[in-house]
């Protein structure tokens, strides 16, 4: 095949026709992403993750086109050449062609444009299919300009039909519920259905444009097959495992530096037994449609769609603050001492971890996912519109639609279990219901109350009349009179339980009591 040919001349000559030869999509495989042109290139080197709680990135990645990059496209893709003169040995001149690599400057200003009218738009790259927001699949691979997103597929997937048999649809929900999912301890109903909602969520994330809740997947036990269970979307999907962040700031970089990589689903895998997931980091990432952050390395700020599955696994994990109403949790709970020892030959699948690394395994399961997920649009989508989540009530009432389309029963009923292990709600709760107790409703300033909270001695003997339930810090110490004070404004108004805090002004103070609500 002849390559396309550009002829360069001068500095603002070549610039011209550089410019306009990548407006002409001279260049394959080139897309505008957020002004900037990037080019859709296979990974090499890379290997099929051995576990299911290792990185499995995508294939392919949308890299940005640089000028170095830029020269070496054209020369791959187009001969780039100027036309120079020379003596000939009767002493007369001609003219030849000299394929040449333009000056870096040269790149460096074609690049540096924003505005690329006619080359196709890149909204995001995917590793598996998704439904276009028309309701029909986008299964093959490549670019689809119906919705500017790059199918980059993890496993070949054979078509899959428009509208599945009866029989398809029986054999999907059989090999979900009763093969793959069927060994795993789930300690409710609702922890399976929530798990089917999170592992299809990203094949419907286009369709439903919604946001999609934080999930945690915690059990009782090591070795409950938490990781198995993260592994699942991760495998179809592609996923980055990372180690969590205590700091906050920590935890912000780790996320700003995720969303460069070609990943659907991000998983911090075990956290720390009974950590506290209550971040103001994490509360606004599950809430943002774009997420905002200064460039690491840079001094420019980027905006990213905020298209991934975020989770977190470990044992007896606890959220605080906004995150209890941001969250879907999987529990596990196996119920006994050592869950490794189980019997695997009894399994529907033995030895899942190692099984679900196999792309061909990969494919079954997605066969069947997608096979649901068809079947319920050609039956019009249904939708449980009496299930409400705050921000993410247009994906509860879609997923909660999809589940009970496939009689998968008890989708969110394990919401008030959230709110139960949610440390801040817990801790809150405990301190007002003893105020209550020991001071009824009798206003008092923020000294008054913290000269409360002081042992009584006497003699040898000391008592606690809180009972170790007075308020403390982050750090785990009593406050003092101005932080109490501030803790206490921060919280007036906010009903924790049956309790709630009341403030007024008395003599130039501010009081504060409890009510109760009986």
């Amino acid at each position: 095949m002849t390559k396309p040919r550009l002829q360069v001349g001068s500095g603002p000559e070549s610039i011209r026709v550089l410019k306009a030869a990548l407006a002409a999509n001279t260049l394959p495989h080139t897309y505008v992403s957020a002004g900037s042109l990037v080019h859709m290139e296979t990974v090499s080197g890379g290997l099929n993750s051995p576990a299911a709680d290792e990185d499995s990135p995508l294939p392919v990645t949308a890299s940005p086109i640089n000028p170095a990059t830029l020269a070496g496209l054209l020369a791959e893709h187009t001969y780039v050449y100027r036309m120079r003169s020379r003596k000939t040995g009767d002493g007369s001149s001609e003219t030849f062609e000299e394929e040449v690599t333009p000056p870096r400057e040269i790149l460096s200003s074609v690049l540096a444009a924003k505005t690329w009218p006619s080359v196709l738009p890149l909204r995001g790259v995917i590793g598996a299919p998704v439904l276009r927001r028309d309701g029909t699949l986008l299964q093959h691979p490549g670019y689809d300009e119906a919705t500017g997103l790059y199918l980059a597929s993890k496993v070949a997937l054979p078509p899959v039909p428009d509208t599945p048999t009866a029989e398809q649809v029986y054999d999907a929900r059989d090999f979900l519920l009763h093969r793959f999912l069927r060994d795993f301890p789930w300690s409710s109903a609702a922890d399976r259905a929530n798990y089917v909602a999170l592992l299809v969520t990203p094949i419907l994330r286009h369709y439903t444009r919604s946001l999609t809740p934080f999930a945690v997947i915690d059990a009782t036990m090591p070795a409950s097959g938490k990781s198995i269970l993260t592994g699942g979307p991760g495998m179809l999907y592609g996923q980055r495992v990372m180690p969590w962040a205590y700091a906050d700031e920590e935890l912000r970089k780790s996320i700003t530096a995720v969303f460069a990589e070609q990943v659907g689903v991000v998983i911090w895998d075990n956290l720390a037994e009974g950590t506290v997931i209550d971040s103001p980091t994490l509360a606004l990432l599950v809430t943002a449609g774009v997420w905002s952050d200064r460039q690491l390395g840079a001094s420019r700020n980027i905006a990213t769609v905020n298209d991934r599955l975020w989770m977190a696994t470990g044992n007896n994990l606890q959220v605080g603050g906004d995150m209890a109403s941001r969250t879907v949790r999987v529990h596990l709970d196996p119920n006994m001492p050592r869950p490794e020892q189980r019997d695997q030959s009894r399994f529907g699948i033995p030895h899942l971890d190692q099984w679900i690394t196999n792309p061909a395994n990969q494919l079954t399961v997605l066969w069947h996912l997608l096979i649901l997920v068809l079947d319920w649009t050609q039956s019009g989508a249904p939708r449980a519109d009496t299930l409400a989540m705050r921000q993410f009530t247009p994906w509860a009432q879609a997923l909660g639609g999809f589940l009970a389309h496939h009689d998968i029963e008890g989708f969110l009923a394990n919401a008030a279990d959230v709110r139960d292990v949610d440390e801040d709600e817990n801790r809150w709760r405990a301190f007002l219901s003893c105020w209550h107790t020991l001071h009824g409703s009798t206003p008092m300033t923020a000294a008054e109350l913290r000269n409360s909270g002081e042992p009584l001695h006497t003699g040898s003997y000391e008592h606690d009349p809180w009972d170790g339930q007075f308020i403390t810090t982050p750090t785990g110490r009593a406050p003092n009179v101005l932080s109490l004070g501030r803790l206490l404004t921060g919280q007036t108004g906010r009903w924790r339980g049956d309790y709630v805090i009341r403030s007024a002004r008395k003599r130039d103070r501010n009081v504060f009591w409890v009510e109760c609500h009986d």
